[in-house]
């Protein structure tokens, strides 16, 4: 017999109703689908699946940590992991043809001869999703100790040329103004 993977549930011999199940996923789960977004992850997945007849309702609750780049100064930082994702598995006769047609991602269709619901996709997803959009620095943390001074720097220097740039820009405004004016006079004469 084959070992049985950890992130498969056999559902045929659960009784309908609330079954819940915990998983811990950390950064040797990622390394085949990885894309270097975040390291040094520890979840926890916490599944709890309540089963109907013809269907199943799922919910993925994410926590933990990993470790991120800054968008600001691109240094790593750590970041909490936390969200909530809820799916509806039904069986049905046809399940590629369905899952092709279905527009609501978290509607998933599979046969009605399956016995095990593989969560390792979901699993990857719901925990790649829950890694913040932004990933910077709390305020507190900004400029400090963790902080690359010298990324810091360059944005700064960047920011003041940008400024000068408007400066520059507003300038212009003024003699178009000028222009306008002396051509309205012409015109007048």
């Amino acid at each position: 017999m084959g070992k049985r993977n950890v992130f498969e549930i056999p559902f045929v011999g659960l009784k309908p109703g609330i079954h819940e199940f915990e998983y811990e996923v950390d950064d040797k789960f990622f390394a085949e689908k990885s894309t270097g977004e975040f390291t040094n992850c520890s979840a926890n997945i916490k599944l709890t699946l309540d089963k109907k007849t013809g269907f199943m309702l799922l919910k993925f609750e994410i926590g933990g940590k990993a470790d991120v780049v800054c968008d600001r100064c691109s240094n790593t930082i750590g970041k909490d992991l936390w969200d909530e994702f809820n799916m509806v598995v039904k069986m049905v006769e046809n399940p590629e043809e369905m899952n092709e047609k279905e527009d609501d991602p978290d509607i998933f269709y599979i046969s009605r001869t399956e016995s095990h619901l593989h969560l390792n996709d979901w699993i990857y997803e719901f925990v790649s999703l829950s890694v913040p959009m932004q990933k910077t620095c709390s305020e507190e943390e900004f400029g400090g100790p963790k902080c690359n001074k010298e990324v810091l720097e360059k944005l700064k220097a960047m920011g003041n040329d940008m400024e000068a740039g408007a400066n520059a820009n507003s300038l212009w405004k003024g003699l178009e103004q000028f222009k306008k004016t002396t051509k309205e006079k012409k015109n007048k004469q």
